[in-house]
Order: C-alpha cells, then structure tokens, then sequence
C-alpha cells in the first residue's frame, strides 16, 4: 500500500506548558529543556542536536544539522570551517536561526539572532578538546568544495596525518566557533488535538518580552 503522508500524524499529550512556567529568563528556561532532553529515555542520543539555518548573498535559505557546543549569557556556540558555505554565508549575513526538536518530550525550541565569530582562544580551547582525528580532519577536508570522489577525502586525509605525524595538531585558521546572540526564542510543547503551547520571548532594550502565541 502506497505510503500517504497526509495520514501520519500523532497526538501529542505528554505534557504542557502553563504561563507560570514560562521563566522571565529564556535562556534559563532552555537550560531547563536542554537537561530533560539529556536526562530523558525517550530524548534522542544527541540532544545538543540543531537545525542551522543561514542565508547566502542571493537570498537564498540553507539549513543543515549541527551541534550545540555550549551556552552561555552571550548566547549559543557552535564550531565549524569558516571557509564552508555557512561559514561563508555567515560572513556575508550573520543573521540566522536555530531549531532543536525533542520529539520524546515533544517539544521544539527555536532560536533567532546574529552570529559572531568566538575569541581565538576559545576556539584553541574548543579544538585541543577534540580527538586527534577531529583535529586532523579539520585540516584535510575542504568543506563544501567538490571533490572528485571518496578516494580523494581518504588522499587528503593520508596526507594530513603524514604532515602532522609525531606533532600536536594546532587549530587551523580557518577553523572555529561561532556563537548566536539571540533575539528572539519561541518555546513549543505539542499538545493534544493541534492546540500546542508556543511561548514567544523577544528582546528589546536588553529586556525580554514574552508572549503566548496562537498555535
């Protein structure tokens, strides 16, 4: 029988998410959800997961998965080759949006801001944390670029680990953190027939606003 995707839904009746539990802090309230989507069985393996969204210069929207890599008052951190398309993108446009999605808890939490590049050191900090591999692998693959076929990366790579045998791996220039000093944060909890709780927090003036939004 033919799959129908207009068929496949579910009934979302976990949990919800009342107005006294919408802390005036956002980030405060994420940290929350971060941790029962770590605690919880039912939470994915990584729930540091993210959806990345990024715009290039024509205008045009592009998103892919990634991981959080931490949090702090200034915002959200992730890593990755500045030379690659959304590092690229992020240069031309630092406006961007994340998303997490815990479907075992059934929520949702996204995130709006402008992207700035980490401090050098923390970058190094970051890096030097990474297995040798990881750090290996930041300077063999040249991220988004074409490659003629799998032997190529394996090539590239065989000569990285040649270049840099019996020597630490230092961080390469064109490899480092971002983080995403946030805006705007909606925070969505599914609810049973459609009527989900979307709590929307905006900031203005160094103070967030919050609001409940229809679902």
């Amino acid at each position: 029988m033919p799959l129908s995707l207009a068929e496949m839904r579910r009934s979302y009746t976990l949990n919800g998410l009342q107005d006294e539990a919408a802390l005036d802090d956002p980030l405060t309230l994420f940290r929350q959800w971060m941790q029962q989507a770590r605690d919880t069985e039912c939470a994915p393996i990584e729930a540091n997961s993210m959806m990345l969204a990024t715009v290039d210069s024509e205008g045009s929207p592009h998103c892919r998965v990634l991981l959080l890599k931490g949090l702090s008052d200034e915002g959200f951190t992730f890593f990755g080759n500045y030379q690659s398309d959304k590092g690229r993108q992020l240069a031309g446009n630092p406006n961007a949006a994340m998303t997490f999605f815990w479907p075992g808890l059934e929520r949702q939490v996204r995130i709006e801001g402008q992207v700035s590049k980490l401090q050098a050191r923390l970058s190094d900090a970051y890096f030097e944390s990474r297995s040798e591999a990881s750090r290996l692998g930041a300077w063999a693959s040249p991220q988004s670029r074409p490659l003629a076929n799998r032997a190529a990366l394996e090539s590239l790579m065989a000569d990285t680990i040649t270049r840099f045998v019996d020597q630490p791996v230092p961080r390469p220039e064109h490899w480092g953190g971002y983080c995403l000093h946030p805006q705007r944060l909606e925070f969505w909890q599914g609810r049973a027939d459609r009527l989900h709780d979307r709590i929307d927090y905006r900031l203005q003036n160094g103070v967030w606003f919050r609001n409940r939004l229809a679902p």
